[in-house]
């Protein structure tokens, strides 16, 4: 059995150090037991962080609420949600539950506070302010969003047996590589305006479908991700049980934006 010390421990070793901004991809079922619960967990990553430091998540939205008019829905369930589905309200709305289950016990924990997006992240520590200070409506993984500030601040990225496929920093990639061609999706999302609920149009690289280019159809998040490891000679390391990686955001959104170039050319 793991507790709060001994994952406290194993992060620091992992690379993990008091002031760092980190983003944390977590899953529970790979830590192991851990003595006190899976929040034990996030509490012994602010240990090592400090107050200096900043721990985020992303939680995203519930099943619907980004969905209408992407092209995925059939028209009768496109009308049935446009008439039953309640307004977003990021304060209370549970995580995408494929995100895993961590996150929302983050999101629900004291001193933890979220963006007003469905695009939505929670963030705890020093650097909160500054992360949450701001989030387009369109295009909210691109320029001016938390991922932008994220790599101002150095941040890091924490698979905490994690699957590599689960990188959502690399929209931001997608969002901000400067090619032609890239697919836009653009769909409605029910928000309260006026005590009145509305159906708000919302646009954004397409990052539903199988590639938000045509090119990138195999360059999949983990192809990225474990190259940039095995370039960077990064074999991580375990917490708890599980086999984890600290992955510097600069370094992989360089490494992101060269292969989605070089594969848009016909050279990945």
């Amino acid at each position: 059995m793991h507790c709060r010390r001994s994952l406290a421990d194993d992060f620091r070793a992992l690379g993990i150090a008091a002031g760092d901004v980190v983003m944390l991809h977590a899953s529970l079922r790979a830590v192991g037991e851990v003595a006190g619960g899976p929040d034990e967990i996030h509490l012994a990553l602010g240990d090592v962080l400090t107050p200096a430091g900043s721990l985020f998540m992303y939680a995203g939205c519930p099943r619907y609420v980004d969905e209408v008019g992407r092209g995925h829905l059939s028209p009768e369930q496109e009308a049935e949600i446009l008439d039953k589905l309640p307004a977003f309200d990021a304060a209370t709305a549970r995580s995408d539950r494929s995100n895993g289950a961590l996150v929302e016990l983050f999101r629900t924990y004291p001193g933890c506070r979220v963006n007003e997006h469905p695009a939505r992240f929670v963030v705890r520590g020093g650097s909160a302010d500054y992360l949450l200070s701001r989030q387009p409506w369109n295009y909210p993984y691109g320029h001016d969003s938390i991922f932008e500030r994220f790599v101002d601040l150095d941040g890091k990225i924490l698979l905490l047996g994690s699957d590599h496929d689960n990188v959502t920093f690399l929209h931001y990639a997608e969002h901000v590589v400067d090619l032609p061609g890239k697919q836009i999706a653009r769909f409605l999302v029910p928000v309260m305006e006026g005590g009145v609920r509305v159906w708000r149009e919302m646009e954004e690289v397409d990052t539903s479908g199988i590639a938000v280019h045509a090119a990138w159809a195999g360059l999949e998040f983990s192809a990225i991700v474990d190259s940039h490891l095995a370039a960077t000679g990064n074999s991580g390391g375990l917490v708890g049980d599980a086999r984890s990686y600290v992955i510097g955001a600069r370094p992989l959104l360089e490494h992101a934006l060269r292969l989605m170039r070089e594969t848009a050319a016909g050279r990945g």
